[in-house]
């Protein structure tokens, strides 16, 4: 399997064409394993069911059937709530700063770190978190056993080895090759994926707009009473 290009983390992009897209919420069935998990970690402002854009639907179910027989995708988040965007990088924060040794950094230099790993929630729905889109998906992938395959790191791990092209120039085939699998499976369906993250892949959100130099389609919607209509 081709290896895994190494890139550098999305700038800043502001061009956008928003369109009208609904969302839909993804079930666990024959290719998903619906895993959320900051349900899991008793996050104050986490959202127990997952919920993405139409097409981001669609394009998961073209990927999912790429996937080796009996092989699924779990995912572990997908659309969240703003509140739990600024949850999660107030408490992210602390623990990054730690992991990587930047207590005496420069407040500039300590944000560039954590943006890696978590977005800004900065509150602007025209250039908003892309987890607030719809857009943004964490996943990866089960055999017919519902074994994880071995990527390497655990799910929101603060490490430089969550970097998806970093096993590409080390010894561990199997990682190298689960990864390479979850990243052609999700790309080759029109995804991009985030440079620093194994896990986390994108389409129509302001980070895909940045890889594909086309205009972001997703606005931020902050929550879920915006998602059904009652907000």
């Amino acid at each position: 399997m081709k290896s895994i290009p190494a890139v550098e983390g999305p700038g800043r992009y502001e061009e956008r064409e928003f369109a009208d897209s609904k969302f839909v919420e993804i079930t666990s069935d024959e290719n998903f394993d619906v895993r959320m998990q900051y349900p899991a970690l008793h996050m104050k402002n986490a959202e127990e069911h997952c919920y993405v854009r139409e097409e981001v639907y669609e394009m998961l179910v073209r990927a999912a059937r790429l996937l080796p027989e009996g092989y699924r995708f779990r995912i572990w988040d997908a659309w969240r709530p703003f509140a739990l965007q600024h949850e999660l990088y107030t408490s992210y924060s602390v623990d990054i700063i730690k992991d990587f040794e930047l207590e005496d950094c420069t407040e500039e230099q300590k944000k560039a770190v954590i943006c890696k790993f978590v977005s800004d929630p900065v509150e602007d729905r025209e250039i908003p978190p892309v987890h607030t889109t719809g857009g943004a998906v964490d996943l990866t992938i089960v055999d017919a056993h519902g074994n994880e395959l071995d990527m390497g790191t655990e799910f929101d791990a603060f490490t430089d080895k969550t970097c998806t092209a970093f096993f590409e120039n080390e010894k561990n085939e199997t990682v190298k090759e689960n990864r390479r699998l979850l990243y052609h499976v999700m790309t080759s369906v029109g995804f991009t994926n985030l440079p620093s993250e194994w896990w986390h892949f994108d389409y129509g959100d302001r980070f895909w707009a940045f890889y594909e130099k086309k205009p972001a389609m997703y606005r931020g919607v902050f929550t879920r009473e915006e998602i059904h209509g009652t907000g």
